[in-house]
């Protein structure tokens, strides 16, 4: 039977899913240029706003930690994956979502409404659809250029299920453990390669998959190391080192971007390693802690957690909230001054709508698809 969620997991998915959406609000409204925003300064602006690519990064070592661990729960190793019951399970979470957003940016798109319409000139809705549907979103963008924002947030939905469409057959074809290990080692090996020295490409080396799925191999190795942990009498201590250690590592790379450019990490592709370890060690620590306690989170963190339940639902379809909010900023003739008011509101009100989206529409088509997919017994206990 499986655990129950994970607070801290929650927490970090709600500051990821934030980070992004306050990106993308940005992007448009220039937050910096308000009165509060230079009171922040620019360090602080940068942390705030531009921490969106990061954002997503810390998404892939989670769910790689999450994937593995829900599969060494029910198949007890990794090379008893049921492959049929893993895609199923894949199935029912991601395409109800995915089919209904391209439904919708479809008709848009027919509809010529700004904002959401293909430049033909760079290709078709045709390709765009075809894209999408086969997880090649990243490489098509590389090729000609950025999709309107709410086709260009599939990019690491691309990424992420290339990676799990090959997983589970890795994982029974590689029945020793250590082989496996030293397979999902070479992706994180890779993973700064392919951001630098093996492609000319800017988007690509941002988007590519070997760029990113050194993430994802990473959460996979912390979940195979947390299944083998036993801490015994200095449980607390060990756990405490390793959340202040990824803490650290995290903060470092996210807020002290000036003193990790000047290392020579950025260069190197390794801002990005260094922020998926420390993710790696937070997971970590916040899964064992969590396992031993299962204490409930905090009510202080409850938003965060709220956006980070939804946050699939979020990041999918919070540019049908922004676009909107940012043309009404515009067409009222807002101050940029106002932007500290349009920010928090524009915010909350993704968070609305996707819990309205997941509430009634994904949700119970992820439990009516597993029922159909899982045999009873498995369905029962996702």
């Amino acid at each position: 039977m499986m655990e129950k969620r994970v607070p801290g997991i929650d927490v970090l998915r709600g500051l990821c899913i934030l980070a992004v959406v306050l990106h993308h609000i940005n992007l448009r409204i220039r937050f910096n240029q308000s009165g509060v925003g230079k009171l922040f300064g620019a360090a602080a602006n940068r942390v705030l706003f531009w921490s969106g690519y990061y954002g997503v990064i810390v998404f892939f070592v989670i769910s790689g930690f999450l994937i593995t661990t829900w599969s060494l729960k029910r198949w007890g190793s990794l090379n008893n994956i049921s492959i049929k019951q893993f895609y199923s399970m894949r199935f029912a979470r991601i395409v109800p979502c995915l089919l209904g957003l391209l439904v919708v940016l479809s008709i848009l798109d027919r509809a010529g409404v700004p904002r959401f319409t293909i430049n033909t000139q760079h290709t078709s809705l045709g390709h765009a659809l075809f894209a999408a549907l086969t997880f090649h979103v990243n490489w098509l963008e590389s090729r000609t250029g950025y999709l309107p924002a709410s086709w260009d947030v599939l990019w690491s939905l691309s990424v992420e299920e290339v990676f799990y469409l090959f997983f589970p057959l890795l994982c029974t074809l590689v029945r020793k453990q250590l082989l496996l290990i030293l397979l999902l080692g070479a992706f994180v090996v890779v993973g700064p390669l392919a951001r630098t020295i093996l492609t000319h490409n800017e988007l690509w080396a941002d988007y590519g998959y070997l760029s990113c799925m050194d993430g994802i191999a990473l959460g996979c190795l912390a979940a195979i190391v947390a299944n083998r942990i036993r801490l015994g009498d200095k449980t607390n201590l060990v756990l405490r080192g390793l959340m202040s250690l990824g803490a650290i590592l995290c903060i470092f790379i996210v807020v002290f971007r000036g003193t990790a450019s000047s290392l020579g990490l950025y260069k190197a592709g390794l801002d990005v390693t260094v922020l998926e370890i420390g993710t790696a060690l937070m997971v970590i620590a916040l899964q064992q802690r969590f396992e031993k306690n299962a204490a409930p989170g905090h009510w202080l963190t409850v938003p965060l957690r709220w956006f980070g339940r939804n946050s699939y639902e979020v990041y999918l379809t919070h540019m049908f909230v922004v676009w909107p909010m940012v043309a009404a900023f515009f067409r009222f003739h807002q101050t940029i001054n106002a932007a500290p008011l349009w920010f928090p509101i524009i915010t909350a009100l993704t968070g609305v709508a996707s819990y309205m989206i997941a509430r009634f529409y994904s949700e119970p088509l992820n439990r009516t698809l597993r029922a159909k997919l899982l045999p009873a017994r498995r369905s029962a206990a996702l």
